[in-house]
């Protein structure tokens, strides 16, 4: 629902506040004083494009801002895209200055004109004569068909069921190309697995080789240094541990004289076991080493394959060949079992079709069933607001499983004895087509939630009794729905619970559009005045009473 409308700065506007009545407000004022171009301002409003050419004064901002009460819940899709937390006044405005530059806002938060635009239908519903192209589109023109069949939640089941199928279905394709393209290289993937899996790396084996071949290659000149070293500790011939056994038995019959003497004494035989220990690792490891040029060439092939597999596939490791080898099988059972899930995929796509054709049947039926009982209450509806010949023709056909289900809707129309009804966007002059989506509007009235409507010169071709009647059914809708409505018809501004007027104001500079809210007695001059012209007669001025009073 729109509380208020706040517009500077366009047009013939310098600054102009609207806050319309939560049920009926009719707006009535002079050709040319500016109802016009507040509809061009609430477009704005909702995502039209701008012109800074349409600016009052050019050297200031435009500035349009609408406030909205809203069910946040109802809205929770809209404050969530805009990245905005839920709230129940929504303040949407637009600003765009001298330059022709334009910027959009939600409760202060800059968002994007597409935001705006996208959900500007739930918001306001604007109708000129020559707006046809909301009733036109096959969505709406569904909402219509299912609204009045009660198949909203139907409707809803079916596009739960229809998200769910296509999800499937999507990852059905994904993984029957990703199939397709890694059977491809499962060829390639096996040779790679097998010839590192031949290959039998071992974690830390080519540190370990390294090594080894180190001491192989280094054999002689080892066993050579290790054999004299051992020799000069303690070999036969003065040795370092013969010559160091002599200096103990010294120092041994010193110990007796002095403390000092017994403390060398000591140390000395440490070493000298120290020598013998280390002695005797010498000769072992020198009995360990041997020259031996076959088992040498065994270890230089080995890495050379070790290398050359870290060279094929750019590693520097063996466990890096290994990380490699566990992914290349991993791969390889993955395609392997892609065959598995492709086939339980497609027995989930099944019972999923299945389910949601029952659903899209029922939902199919429930349209079928309704289609002549719609028909016959537009056309009923029709000729209380003076289209008598009105007939209209809703048409199933049905197609592919879409969004909103398996039939595709037109409702066509004809205004006239004896044509055939058409496409709505070919059938009626301004005039019907708004008496038509009035109609419409009221059936829908009682089914679901309808945004903010606005009727500009509904009222264009009728008069007397018939206008009379279009404004009841309008005030009707406006039980439930906020509607605002553009008129010049005495017989429609009457039936408003709200009468504003827009005027030009030319006592300055430049002439100025305003707006006021009549009193009762304005109200009654000017219903007067649309009766009998601009000096009304007593006659007209009770006529106007006669028309408010019913």
């Amino acid at each position: 629902m729109l509380r208020h409308l706040l517009i500077k700065n366009y047009a013939l506007i310098r600054e102009l506040e609207f806050s319309p009545a939560k049920d009926f407000t009719v707006i009535t004022g002079e050709t040319g004083a500016g109802k016009s171009i507040m509809l061009g301002a609430l477009g704005l409003l909702l995502g039209n494009r701008a012109d800074s050419k349409a600016l009052f004064e050019q050297d200031e901002k435009c500035i349009i801002e609408g406030t909205f009460v809203l069910n946040a819940q109802q809205y929770a899709e809209f404050f969530e895209e805009a990245d905005l937390d839920p709230e129940e006044e929504c303040i949407i405005r637009r600003e765009i200055t001298s330059a022709g530059k334009s910027r959009m806002f939600v409760n202060d938060t800059p968002v994007t004109l597409d935001i705006v635009k996208k959900w500007a239908p739930r918001l306001v519903d604007i109708h000129s004569q020559h707006d046809t192209l909301l009733l036109a589109n096959q969505g709406i023109q569904m909402d219509v068909l299912d609204s009045f069949s009660n198949a909203l939640a139907l409707r809803q089941s079916f596009q739960q069921q229809f998200k769910s199928f296509r999800k499937t279905e999507s990852e059905y394709q994904h993984l029957v190309a990703k199939a397709t393209e890694e059977k491809k290289q499962l060829d390639y993937y096996s040779f790679l697995f097998k010839e590192l899996d031949e290959a039998d790396v071992k974690i830390g084996e080519q540190e370990s080789l390294e090594e080894k071949l180190k001491l192989l290659e280094n054999a002689e000149q080892i066993i050579s240094k290790l054999s004299q070293t051992a020799q000069w500790i303690s070999g036969d011939q003065n040795s370092i541990v013969d010559q160091l056994k002599l200096a103990e038995k010294n120092l041994e019959s010193l110990s007796k004289f002095s403390s000092a003497y017994h403390v060398l004494h000591e140390r000395l035989r440490s070493a000298l076991l120290e020598l013998k220990d280390l002695g005797a690792e010498l000769e072992s490891l020198e009995s360990e080493v041997e020259y031996n040029p076959a088992l040498m060439q065994e270890m230089e092939a080995r890495l050379s394959r070790l290398y050359s597999l870290q060279t094929k596939h750019q590693v520097n490791s063996s466990e890096k060949l290994i990380a490699i080898r566990d992914q290349l099988q991993s791969n390889i059972q993955r395609t392997e079992n892609l065959d598995q899930e492709i086939g339980n995929l497609e027995k989930l796509m099944e019972t999923q079709r299945k389910s949601m054709m029952k659903t899209a049947n029922e939902l199919s039926a429930l349209r079928k069933k309704h289609t002549a009982p719609l028909q016959e209450k537009i056309e009923g509806l029709l000729k209380e607001v003076g289209i008598v010949n009105g007939s209209v023709r809703i048409e199933l056909v049905e197609k592919d499983p879409y969004a909103l289900g398996i039939d595709e809707v037109s409702i066509r129309f004809s205004a006239n004895k004896g044509v055939a009804p058409q496409e709505l966007k070919n059938a009626a002059s301004g005039g019907e087509f708004s008496r038509l989506m009035l109609c419409i509007k009221f059936i829908m009235a009682d089914r679901i939630q309808l945004p903010t409507i606005v009727f500009d010169e509904i009222d264009t071709g009728i008069s007397g009794e018939i206008a009379i009647k279009v404004g009841k059914l309008i005030k009707k809708l406006s039980e439930k729905h906020q509607v605002i409505t553009i008129t010049h018809l005495p017989q429609m501004a009457s039936q408003g619970s709200v009468h504003c007027y827009v005027y030009k104001d030319h006592e300055g500079s430049r002439t100025n559009s305003r707006m006021k809210k009549l009193s009762e007695k304005e109200r009654v001059e000017e219903i007067a005045k649309m009766i009998g012209g601009e000096k009304p007669s007593a006659t007209a001025i009770q006529n106007a009473k006669e028309l408010l009073s019913l």
